[in-house]
């Protein structure tokens, strides 16, 4: 908000507006501060005949474009005319908004494939093939495959939403890390061997404490290690691979600014290439959509991983490099017990 005098001079500026506009906004000409034609014709007008104005306008400040809605009102200033100066940003929720409708678009057409696969077998089911033994017992695989595929997408998005509604609570549970990564590697250890892998936990000692929401944690680790297993796979390389599951302890992580507990989940598999790293996390983002689909993935995990670590207060690493293998490290912070509180002593 700015408030300008008779000569569209501004005498007041709150600190939003010093944000957006930037520092020593007063005693200037206010078309030194805004170069926007329409707003300042609108200030001109308000002056002028006291009449209120209100335009969306895009806005071009400290090397940022935003798109606004600017309100001028006619104001009194010591007996004299002025103008008040109301600028509302829209930027974020324009951007929000474009969100929703590409994420709305993204699970639409997550679930249409599948429901349109489920709609084609009934139909074919109920007619050519209603006394074909074989093709039947085909068709209902199919159909149990992509119904299953739906649910799984459906689950993810539950768990998304859960941990999005939960994101600015803090987990305040002390959590052993180390039996969560040996419950994870039991569960999934069936999996691995089906896939022609081993699972190999290093340096997993008696206890590794952290502040955390045991089943959240438990959900970050099976998401890591079961793409690991799925796609850390080398084009000839079915048999004898591979993931390691490593826990070590963090001295000092600079982001989390204390220390920390590191699980690593790394494979030998082809790689990601570089360009896409930056993307892995980002809702039904896929290097691959036909092999991801393939192996039951839903475009999810990695979404899920990122707000579960950031509800923690941890950090999400990525590495890669094509032939030699991915590192998913997700670091979070150590159990700091308050005495005060009759809590266990710190590690």
């Amino acid at each position: 908000m700015l408030i300008v005098d008779g000569a569209a001079r501004v005498v007041v500026a709150n600190p939003a507006a010093g944000t957006m506009l930037g520092p020593a906004l007063t005693d200037r000409p206010f078309v030194t501060v805004l170069r926007q034609p329409r707003v300042n014709r609108a200030i001109e007008q308000a002056l002028a005949d006291a009449a209120p104005q209100r335009l969306s306008a895009s806005l071009s400040a400290r090397g940022h474009d935003h798109n606004c809605v600017v309100t001028v009102t006619p104001v009194t200033i010591g007996g004299a005319p002025g103008a008040a100066v109301v600028i509302e940003d829209s930027s974020g929720l324009e951007h929000a908004e474009r969100l929703r409708r590409d994420f709305v678009a993204n699970v639409s057409h997550e679930l249409r494939t599948p429901l349109t696969a489920l709609m084609g077998f009934i139909e074919t089911l109920q007619g050519p093939a209603r006394n074909d033994a074989a093709a039947r017992d085909r068709f209902l695989a199919i159909m149990q495959r992509e119904g299953n595929r739906m649910n799984r997408l459906i689950g993810d998005l539950l768990s998304l939403s859960r941990v999005e509604q939960e994101e600015r609570r803090r987990p305040s549970e002390c959590v052993d890390l180390a039996a969560l990564i040996r419950l994870a590697c039991a569960t999934l250890a069936p999996t691995a061997r089906g896939a022609g892998a081993a699972l190999v936990r290093i340096g997993t000692p008696e206890r590794a404490e952290v502040a955390g929401d045991p089943d959240q944690i438990q959900q970050v680790l099976h998401n890591l290690i079961e793409n690991a297993v799925k796609y850390g796979v080398r084009p000839g390389a079915e048999e004898g691979r591979e993931v390691r599951v490593t826990l070590s302890h963090v001295p000092h992580e600079p982001v989390l600014r204390g220390p920390g507990w590191a699980v690593e989940v790394a494979d030998d598999g082809e790689g990601i290439e570089e360009t896409h790293l930056p993307r892995l996390t980002e809702r039904f983002y896929r290097i691959d959509s036909h092999r991801s689909r393939e192996k039951g993935g839903t475009g999810l995990g990695l979404a899920i991983v990122k707000h579960i670590v950031a509800r923690h207060r941890g950090r999400l690493k990525i590495e890669s490099e094509r032939g030699v293998g991915s590192r998913f490290t997700i670091i979070l912070p150590e159990w700091q017990a308050s005495a005060s509180r009759g809590d266990r002593p710190r590690r």
